[in-house]
């Protein structure tokens, strides 16, 4: 099994730490590998594979699919290196699940992914996002750049355990050179890649917590959540924000009296999607979500909770993920 990692030469948020990753600790560690084409080419060092192509981040759909059908190694997760944007314009170094649930079919995905689907979460982005925030500080990155994660968007699409690390939010940021060596030495470490063990690998019969948190509502850097991930060590699957749970209020067309199964929108698919992505992540896992409640109008909390019951879902509150 290989981990792939995979950059784009598009975009200096996503290049240089795919660069600064491959002088570590030093370049003759990294040799030449397969190319699935004249657009991607391969580097690799003991079971990990960083791809390099041309093209947007977003647009190489099934990358691990297609390596293993190429080369015969079975793929084991794929994280992505790529660049953040945002409205505040802040600093940020972040981490997050991919997939596009909510939408309905029909719909076309601006960022890649199709309607409907989610990639299994990375196991190791909990770990990661602490280890992340302890490379920062000491880097002297803080408090400039924010460590966050974010909630589930875009894709490509991918089959295996998938995520995001990015840097933001402007072409300032996305080209500084810490940042980058800060997110190669994430990787170096979180893969084990040097001295020491990997960090974040999910294994059921080793793992003390099996506790998984999967975010529900928030807004796009779920804040809440974040709250409970950085204060233990609670596993992290999908985060579906408020905008991935579109939900049709009843009293505007049903009356006051409808039930909660006349709710429409697109939620029970999104929270679904996201479910069976993570139990494929999470083998044996107990998964526990995690609702933003101050996010939730009272109907739409009850209804979101009967569903997850029908799911078999447990609804944890911050103590049960400790």
């Amino acid at each position: 099994m290989v981990t792939l990692l995979v950059a784009t030469t598009r975009d200096p948020a996503s290049i240089n730490p795919a660069n600064a990753l491959l002088a570590m600790p030093n370049p003759s560690n990294w040799q030449p590998g397969p190319s699935l084409s004249d657009e991607i080419q391969s580097f690799r060092f003991g079971d990990v594979r960083l791809l390099r192509h041309g093209k947007s981040i977003v647009e190489e759909d099934d990358l691990d699919l297609r390596w293993q059908d190429a080369t015969g190694e079975a793929v084991d997760e794929v994280i992505f290196f790529s660049k953040h944007t945002a409205v505040s314009n802040r600093p940020a170094l972040t981490i997050h699940p991919i997939g596009v649930p909510h939408l309905a079919e029909g719909d076309v995905p601006l960022q890649g992914g199709k309607p409907g689907w989610a990639a299994p979460p990375d196991p190791r982005m909990g770990p990661w996002l602490r280890l992340l925030k302890r490379i920062a500080e000491s880097r002297n990155l803080l408090p400039e750049f924010e460590v966050t994660l974010e909630a589930t968007h875009h894709g490509p699409i991918t089959n295996k355990p998938t995520m995001f690390v990015e840097i933001g939010s402007t072409e300032e940021y996305w080209k500084r050179q810490d940042a980058a060596e800060a997110i190669a030495q994430l990787v170096f470490e979180g893969l084990g890649l040097g001295s020491g063990a990997a960090v974040g690998t999910w294994n059921i019969d080793h793992n003390k917590n099996k506790r998984v948190l999967l975010g529900v509502g928030g807004g796009h850097y779920a804040p809440r959540h974040m709250d409970i991930v950085m204060k233990g060590d609670v596993w992290v699957a999908h985060l579906l924000s408020g905008y991935a749970l579109p939900m049709e209020d009843p009293n505007q067309n049903k009356g006051g009296g409808a039930s909660t199964k006349d709710i429409g929108g697109t939620w029970k698919q999104s929270i679904k999607a996201a479910f069976e992505a993570t139990r494929l992540a999470f083998p044996g896992g107990e998964i526990l979500a995690h609702l933003d409640h101050k996010s939730f109008k009272s109907w739409q909390k009850n209804a979101i909770t009967a569903f997850l019951g029908e799911l078999d879902v447990k609804v944890g509150k911050p103590n049960d993920f400790c």
